[in-house]
């Protein structure tokens, strides 16, 4: 569930739909969080409802799931899409490294809208978003905590989508700072600063140069726990891009965007099931209610509204 990204970022990470989905970067079950319990970095810290079996996983810091995925009405370009996706998540933390991931494979079972093209159909065969962060203070051997503010990274986060050419191909590169936040609650709040380097864009022109930047929250938020062995937990995230020079060129692209994506994760030791909510704002730096023709005659640009995704995964 996650970041422009046409699923994520994050992630996300988590994507925002409705068929069967997990947000463009979305949570992974609690068994496994507690490898990086401070950080809401991850997308994937919930409460433990029952202590995993010992053995239950492949590796006792790497988590990893399968996820098929449905979303409705994504709008990370002018035109939303709607698609039925496989997606592989990974988290985990060791040592100064914090690692969050996903790939997905797009329109795998040939379900989408007309707007939605993938593996089969002469569209992008891959996506993924990569999230990697790298403590300082573990690299310096000491705290640096500032009040609030408990743990400092090096933060980083790869969007790519591989497309069927160059131009419809895009390779982002987040690099910043983050952090880790206390609030004193059972909130946890991680933040991260990014400049944005563009190689391809889908043919925008904006295509490799330095390119505006991203402030991004990510929050998490144990609910509840059950006698049946599960655990409801809200994860939320929030993307903010700015100083894009897209608009410069082009009056249908704007320079900011904002993506707010609103998860709730029902998840046992393997089987997890999510709900997502995402809500655009000019999603994909496209200003909503443009005029565009794309070649097959005009339309008025939806980059702005709600979209939904649904999920069902399997975690190992």
């Amino acid at each position: 569930m996650h970041f422009t990204s046409r699923r994520c970022t994050s992630p996300g990470g988590l994507a925002a739909c409705l068929l069967l989905s997990v947000v463009t970067g979305l949570p992974s079950n609690s068994a496994l969080a507690q490898t990086s319990e401070t950080s809401a970095q991850g997308e994937a810290l919930s409460p433990d409802a029952a202590p995993a079996k010992k053995g239950a996983y492949l590796s006792d810091w790497y988590n990893q799931d399968l996820t098929i995925i449905g979303s409705k009405d994504i709008s990370f370009g002018p035109q939303p899409t709607d698609d039925v996706y496989l997606e592989y998540e990974y988290f985990g933390r060791k040592g100064p490294f914090e690692l969050y991931g996903y790939i997905d494979i797009p329109k795998i079972f040939d379900i989408g809208n007309s707007h939605d093209k993938g593996v089969w159909d002469h569209g992008s065969p891959v996506f993924m978003e990569h999230e990697p962060r790298i403590s300082i203070d573990t690299l310096a051997g000491r705290s640096l905590a500032i009040g609030p503010f408990k743990e400092w990274y090096v933060a980083f986060d790869w969007i790519y989508d591989h497309g069927s050419n160059s131009a419809n191909r895009a390779n982002t590169l987040y690099s910043g700072l983050g952090t880790d936040i206390d609030t004193h609650s059972r909130v946890n709040l991680s933040a991260n600063f990014y400049g944005r380097y563009q190689w391809e864009n889908y043919g925008a022109s904006n295509e490799y140069s330095w390119d505006g930047y991203r402030a991004q929250l990510k929050y998490i938020v144990p609910i509840s726990q059950f006698s049946n062995g599960a655990s409801l937990t809200y994860i939320g995230f929030t993307n903010f891009d700015f100083g894009s020079d897209l608009h410069k060129d082009n009056p249908a692209r704007t320079a900011n965007a904002t993506v707010a994506t609103n998860v709730l994760l029902y998840s046992f030791t393997h089987l997890r099931f999510t709900l997502v909510g995402r809500y655009f704002h000019n999603g994909g730096n496209w200003q909503d209610g443009s005029e565009l023709d794309f070649g097959d005659g005009n339309f008025r640009a939806r980059s702005e509204g709600w979209g939904y995704y649904a999920g069902v995964g399997y975690q190992f």
